[in-house]
């Protein structure tokens, strides 16, 4: 049953919405763990964020099932690298 429920997809001939796979999960756990946390559990959270949405989109623009979904991958790499060069300049 947990097979079949990680491997939705829709629509099956072009899946555009997937069940979040690993590295997605860990970034929407950190990201939420982050807004109920201050201080240092804050940015250690929000580091993991940034780490495994990081690891996504590179396996989504590597390895991604279709164009759409590695689209998707690296257009949140240059997201991720946007943000980051925007935290760094402040």
């Amino acid at each position: 049953m947990l097979t079949r429920i990680t491997r939705w997809s829709w629509p099956r001939s072009f899946p555009i919405v997937q069940f979040p796979n690993a590295p997605l999960g860990t970034a929407l756990l950190a990201d939420l763990a982050a807004r109920l946390t201050d201080g240092d559990a804050h940015r250690g959270l929000r580091a993991l964020f940034f780490l495994a949405l990081a690891v996504w989109a590179y396996e989504e623009a590597r390895h991604g099932e279709n164009w759409f979904r590695r689209a998707l991958g690296t257009g949140f790499s240059i997201y991720l690298i946007a943000s980051l060069a925007s935290a760094l300049r402040s």
